[in-house]
């Protein structure tokens, strides 16, 4: 196995933060600092700013129904986080992708680096499904606009609406980026407030019946299919 591999493996970080780690010295094997490209077996001792590294028995994914009013992060800064709110066990893994604070539903979180940096990649075509509400009804104008796609500070952005209310206030948007709150910075560039938003669903994976701040561990056939799915290896 590559260095970086397992570090990403053994700590949830993707490879190529593995990779910077790495470049910075950082990472030992044995009594020699690793270098890209070295190759580690599992009698190797590796070691992370002096702390041992070690692979977790399987790869670990689950799916969290985010509350709003907590952040995807470690720091809260005084707000609650998704760790004040998941099982100890799960601590270590790390989420796919973001949702804000005032954003709800699923999070993916894994222990698996490469997995996760894949399902976030633009490439890779994760179809992500919201529900969201806006504070007034959407003309059919503005409709076109966004599906043509809108010019944002950091490129354009292309979804797809579809599921009307009567009102034309709640739909459901589909996308398969997931830039910072691209879906209400969109929405704000034609005038309008995203009220409510929930993710609810993320690829093969459903929301489903899953209560705020419950969790469900995905089984090994059911990372096993995603992998295949979106052509991890």
């Amino acid at each position: 196995m590559r260095i970086n591999a397992f570090v990403a493996r053994s700590t949830g970080i993707s490879r190529r933060k593995a990779d910077n780690l790495i470049d910075q010295a950082r990472v030992t094997i044995g009594l020699k600092t690793a270098k890209l490209g070295d190759e580690v077996t599992s009698e190797s001792i590796i070691k992370l700013d002096g702390k041992t590294l070690n692979l977790p028995d399987k790869a670990t994914l689950i799916l969290f129904n985010k509350p709003i009013g907590c952040v995807v992060s470690r720091r809260g800064q005084g707000t609650p986080t998704i760790y004040d709110l998941l099982p100890t066990k799960y601590n270590k893994l790390q989420p796919v992708g973001r949702l804000d604070k005032n954003s709800s539903g699923l999070l993916l979180l894994t222990n698996d680096g490469k997995l996760a940096q894949s399902l976030m990649h633009p490439g890779k075509k994760v179809h992500k499904i919201y529900k969201i509400t806006l504070n007034l009804a959407l003309t059919h104008g503005s409709e076109k606009a966004i599906m043509s796609g809108i010019k944002l500070e950091d490129g354009y952005s292309k979804l797809i609406l579809q599921d009307f209310s009567p009102d034309r206030k709640s739909l459901t948007v589909i996308m398969h980026e997931g830039r910072n709150r691209q879906i209400r910075r969109t929405f704000a560039k034609e005038g309008y407030r995203v009220i409510e938003l929930t993710r609810v669903k993320i690829g093969p994976f459903p929301l489903g019946k899953l209560k705020p701040g419950e969790t469900k561990e995905a089984t090994l056939e059911e990372i096993t299919k995603i992998e295949k799915l979106y052509k991890i290896q």
